[in-house]
């Protein structure tokens, strides 16, 4: 029933590898990425050069991988006060949640998704959003998207699915799925090329990537990281920090 999904690709870690988990299930998959002011805009640059290298490494995927499609949201920045919108300290706030936090940024990122979804025949949304090694985001919750999922298919009368295949993976794991779909080329890639840094550092370069290596961002790949590359046989190319 489900041949075609259109996967939310911002340039990260874990969209990345959800781009290829769908890549290796469907038979079309398109992108979306979206501009809603984000500190870290860097991965706006980044996202186009994953999916050049994919076309240009990987035959099978290049033949699945249809068009990408761009969207201007800065509105959301424009009201958000959020250290990812804005140039502020990370921390806590009184709610106890980070004030990376952007309201209703994965409700308004998946409705859009929704609506162009529904324009292109498409019946399957990707994402990489995460409830075991994650900020503690209520819009990246399992209940959260199912009940979207839910309102989004009543609201267009068509059967939408949300699948989020990183949903129950801590981040070891996370790099363990990129291994498995696309082998050590596609793990470097990822270290290489994906965003992850909050405070948008490309400047500096770890054994797990790019990034300023201390955001929340940064701490939970660079973990995660060590503990994949504690587990390889051979020593990654670059020894784990």
């Amino acid at each position: 029933m489900h041949k075609r999904a259109l996967v939310l690709f911002s340039g990260g870690q874990d969209s990345t590898t959800c781009l290829a988990w769908a890549l290796d299930r469907y038979e079309r998959v398109e992108t979306i990425g979206f501009d809603y002011g984000q500190r870290h805009s860097v991965e706006l640059a980044c996202r186009q050069r994953i999916l050049q290298r994919l076309r240009q490494r990987y035959p099978a995927w290049r033949d699945r991988l249809g068009d990408d499609h761009f969207l201007d949201l800065k509105l959301l920045g424009q009201i958000s006060e959020t250290a990812m919108t804005s140039e502020k300290a990370i921390e806590f706030e009184q709610n106890g949640l980070p004030n990376t936090f952007v309201p209703g940024r994965n409700l308004l990122f998946f409705t859009f998704a929704a609506a162009l979804a529904y324009r292109r025949g498409i019946s399957v949304l990707v994402g990489g959003m995460c409830e075991t090694d994650y900020s503690g985001y209520p819009d990246c919750r399992d209940n959260t998207l199912k009940a979207l999922q839910v309102s989004l298919s009543l609201g267009m009368d068509s059967a939408l699915l949300i699948e989020t295949p990183l949903m129950w993976l801590d981040k070891n794991r996370t790099w363990e799925l990129a291994g498995q779909l696309g082998g050590n080329d596609f793990v470097e890639l990822i270290r290489e090329e994906t965003h992850t840094c909050y405070l948008g550092e490309r400047g500096q370069r770890h054994a797990w990537g790019y990034g300023c290596g201390t955001c929340p961002a940064c701490q939970l790949r660079k973990s995660g990281y060590q503990q994949y590359a504690a587990g390889l046989p051979t020593a990654p190319q670059d020894a784990p920090e």
